[in-house]
């Protein structure tokens, strides 16, 4: 477990493609990292456990969700330690240039797509917390950009897709950040990490989390010194 997140629930992910099933009205802590941020040799190790874990799935459920739990909890720990004390792989993201883009492209979303609570921007990777926003809701901006339209409805009400959300972003971000560094190629790695925040005191840790984060990382020695943090008043 992380410091000050004992009782944290770690059912979360790193998957290639965002949820385009979401409950309406739910607040995600959103991780996404840079292309070749994480070794192949640990991707390869974690392709392999995650392939034991559908077979698991397929001969005993119920053992399925145990497992799944613990194995989600233990990859999350070692892809930020990984990230956090990076000494190899790319840090695009400590250009102040490409970090500004991505605040930029962050805030921009903000009242638009979704709520913005909080974000940190670190070398080599991004941690936010969002609530996607009903389309043309009293929480919403009305936007006619098609690009961030969604059918995704409960309850008879329309919300912006995570997914969608994050196609947008990181497609964006990518291509302004790759000419402001002169390169081609991939930016962000295609796996994301979502979880789904369940209530007050959840979200409190995980803001807590995401703030502290440069701190952890020995960058500075207090959360509002880090140029690159934001919460929400």
């Amino acid at each position: 477990m992380f410091p000050g997140m004992s009782q944290f629930d770690y059912q979360r992910s790193y998957r290639r493609n965002l949820p385009h099933i979401q409950p309406g009205g739910t607040t995600f802590f959103v991780t996404f990292r840079l292309d070749g941020s994480i070794p192949q040799s640990v991707i390869r190790q974690w392709n392999r456990e995650r392939e034991w874990l559908a077979q698991l799935a397929q001969k005993n459920a119920n053992h399925y969700e145990e497992v799944k739990s613990e194995f989600e909890r233990t990859w999350f720990k070692k892809f930020e330690l990984i990230l956090d004390g990076a000494t190899e792989g790319p840090t695009w993201l400590s250009d102040d240039k490409v970090a500004t883009i991505v605040a930029e492209s962050l805030h921009y979303r903000h009242k638009k797509v979704y709520r913005l609570d909080g974000f940190t921007i670190m070398s080599n990777h991004v941690h936010m917390v969002v609530k996607p926003l009903p389309i043309g809701g009293s929480e919403s901006v009305q936007s006619s950009d098609k690009t961030f339209r969604s059918d995704l409805r409960r309850d008879g009400i329309a919300y912006h897709s995570l997914a969608r959300i994050m196609q947008s972003l990181k497609g964006y971000t990518a291509f302004k950040a790759n000419e402001i560094l002169g390169r081609n190629g991939e930016f962000w790695a295609h796996e994301s990490y979502y979880h789904w925040i369940r209530d007050d005191t959840e979200w409190l840790r995980i803001m807590a989390y995401v703030m502290n984060n440069p701190l952890k990382a020995g960058y500075v020695e207090r959360w509002q010194d880090w140029k690159w943090n934001y919460r929400r008043e």
